[in-house]
């Protein structure tokens, strides 16, 4: 302390403690006054009634009582402190209050500015609004008057706890107002009752009105007013209080305010700028420049090749189109072309009748009754029906069937006469009907396509194909452009989604050697709708195909010696020819032979047989091929083939719905 005293009449100037002070500096008095002041303080306990604002004698410029020693905050006469009068020694105080009164001024250098003394307020001067602590008043320049009271947040609050303050609790220095949201011990305490709170705040006026039921009277004639809640608003605080909450959080001990802010993270480095400092010069763009001699050599050699490739695989896809073997439409002449608007058996068709089976041990009678051979709604149907729903059943098990006419009459009368005998030679039980053009239209070489729907039956066998005009089976050959089995697509020998294409040639019946291909479908079967079955035959090839060549089930090339149909099958030297064994010769002059002559064309439905064609114990085959009763146990199984035929005719016959043929112009 200062070894110079001051005058009680003069006050030294208010210090602001920092904000980030531990302690706030006390302010200390005048060493002439001290013990004056403490004397009264002693004598007068802090009140503990709320504050009560002072009427104001002028509508800008309120007036207090003049007390020495008093509490500002207390109204009432009754409260410790004594009146000033005009006549008393402190006469020449200002009559206006100033905030100053409430604190000791500590000592100062004497260098350092100091207020002036009270007796100079009382020719005008006043001390700025910034000097006035917590509550704040209204007087004139002050900008922030007490509002009117209303209903606030802070009515909710709970009351701090009332207390007397003991006369060394009075002598300690003012602390400065703390908010409950600067504490972190006690972040669940109300704004007024925060145990780190400011000492006076707790005990003044401002404490009691935040809690509701606790207002201060009002003087009459005096507007009700109220305090502001401390640091809610900034207009409510004057420019340059004593105390100022920070910007940033820290922790507030009962001893004062910590100066340790918590560590923000550090922003992140700003990212190297991408922007070009300037133009880029033609140097530094070496796409520009001029690519070196190898580089452009080896530029221009791979698309060299490029185009190389390009040109290559169009040439060979030209070559490829054009070498397919097909006939233009320029190239063909029609011979047949046949829509089975009607029946033509004396210039187109002609019924082969007779029962011998065909060279296939087959089981049926081809006769020549409308029943089984008909043409309906532009369709020719061949019907499959059974021999005893004409002759009766015992004509088939002990009876005689002669046919009359017989196409093999002259030739073999054997195959046009049946008898059984009761025991294991039956009559054919199965009537269907077989046609052909051998007496009108046949073509060399040239195109045939057919339009047909298949049957739906058991052991049902239809087929078109073509035998030569004049010659014998099968050293003159036959083609077969489609053959198929009536079975379900469950039989395990291909059924009815199948169809299959056979070229059979050979020197004797002994040796036959097969070409065939086929065609299936996954979804659907050939009994389902009406596909067509072609053929294309010229002299270095043979296609046949279903509804169009890209659906291809066999092709043969003979367009070299070494692609001959002789060197193709592989023929031994020697074979059995009957009982004898024989040198096998061959009789084939032509590459292409023995397809090298006129054929006809034939369409028939046949059952059973046994040539092969249904193998042996595959799907409940009811028969074997080389036994001797074979159409006896056929049919004796009657009940299980015959339930699969259908009795519409428009699922059960083999209907062919066009025939045409071409010949090679």
């Amino acid at each position: 302390m200062a070894s110079s005293s001051r005058r009680s009449s003069e006050l030294v100037p208010l210090r602001q403690p920092s904000p980030l002070s531990r302690s706030p500096l006390p302010f200390l008095p005048s060493t002439d006054s001290t013990e004056s002041f403490k004397s009264q303080a002693r004598r007068r306990p802090m009140s503990t009634t709320s504050y009560n604002p002072v009427a104001a004698t002028t509508p800008t410029s309120p007036s207090f009582p003049r007390r020495i020693n008093s509490n500002p905050f207390e109204t009432s006469d009754t409260g410790h402190g004594q009146d000033i009068g005009s006549g008393s020694e402190d006469h020449e105080l200002s009559p206006t209050w100033s905030a100053a009164q409430l604190y000791f001024p500590p000592a100062e250098p004497e260098d350092q500015p100091i207020y002036h003394s009270p007796r100079r307020a009382s020719v005008g001067y006043r001390p700025p609004p910034s000097s006035y602590q917590f509550p704040f008043q209204s007087h004139p320049g002050n900008p922030d008057p007490l509002p009117r009271r209303r209903s606030g947040s802070f009515e909710s609050l709970p009351s701090p706890p009332t207390r007397q303050m003991s006369d060394d609790e009075h002598d300690l220095p003012l602390q400065p107002p703390q908010a409950s949201f600067m504490s972190r011990s006690a972040s669940n305490t109300s704004l007024n009752g925060s145990p780190t709170g400011s000492t006076i705040f707790r005990s003044s006026a401002a404490a009691g009105m935040s809690t509701p039921g606790s207002a201060a009277p009002v003087t009459p004639g005096t507007p009700s007013q109220t305090f502001r809640a401390p640091f809610l608003s900034p207009a409510s605080r004057p420019s340059s209080s004593v105390w100022t909450p920070p910007t940033y959080p820290y922790a507030v001990t009962g001893d004062g305010l910590s100066g340790s802010a918590l560590a923000l993270p550090a922003p992140p480095a700003p990212a190297p700028s991408t922007r070009l400092q300037a133009k880029l010069s033609k140097d530094e763009k070496p796409w520009l420049q001029r690519a070196a001699p190898r580089q452009r050599v080896s530029w221009w050699l791979t698309f060299l090749c490029m185009l190389i490739g390009l040109g290559g695989a169009a040439v060979l896809c030209l070559f490829g189109m054009k070498s397919v073997d097909k006939f233009s439409d320029s190239q063909l002449c029609t011979v047949l072309n046949d829509d089975f608007s009607t029946f033509d058996l004396a210039n187109t068709w002609t019924r082969d009748v007779q029962l011998g089976g065909f060279g296939n041990g087959e089981f049926q009678i081809a006769s020549s009754f409308d029943t089984n051979s008909y043409v309906n709604n532009g369709n020719l149907y061949i019907m499959p029906t059974l021999t005893s729903d004409w002759a009766g059943e015992d004509t088939v098990n002990t009876g005689t069937v002669t046919l009359s006419p017989c196409t093999e009459e002259s030739t073999n009368k054997s195959a046009c006469t049946a008898s059984g005998n009761g025991k294991d030679t039956v009559v054919n039980p199965v009537m269907s009907a077989r046609i052909s053009t051998k007496d009108h239209y046949s073509i060399t070489y040239g195109k045939v396509e057919v339009r047909a729907k298949l049957p739906r039956g058991d052991w049902l066998w239809p087929a078109i194909w073509m035998l030569p005009v004049e010659g014998t089976w099968p050293l003159d050959g036959e083609m077969d452009l489609m053959e198929a089995r009536g079975n379900s697509p469950s039989y395990p020998q291909q059924g009815s989604n199948f169809v299959r294409a056979t070229v059979q040639y050979g020197p004797f019946a002994e040796l036959v050697t097969r070409a065939f291909g086929w065609f299936g479908m996954k979804r659907s079967s050939f009994d389902k709708g009406f596909h067509t079955y072609g053929l294309e035959w010229d002299k270095g090839w043979m296609r046949f195909y279903v509804d169009t060549q890209v659906r291809q089930m066999l092709y043969i090339k003979t367009k070299k010696p070494k692609q001959s149909f002789w060197n193709r099958a592989g023929f031994p030297d020697t074979a059995h020819n009957g009982s004898s064994e024989v040198v096998v010769h061959n009789p084939y002059t032509n590459i292409n032979s023995p397809f090298d002559k006129p054929f006809y064309l034939i369409i028939d439905l046949a059952v059973g047989g046994t040539s092969g064609w249904f193998p042996d114990k595959v799907g409940g085959k009811p028969w074997l091929d080389g036994s001797s009763t074979a159409m006896f146990d056929f049919w004796q199984a009657k009940k299980a083939w015959y339930s699969t035929w259908p009795k519409d005719p428009e699922d059960g016959a083999f209907r062919i719905d066009s025939v045409k043929m071409w010949k090679k112009c």
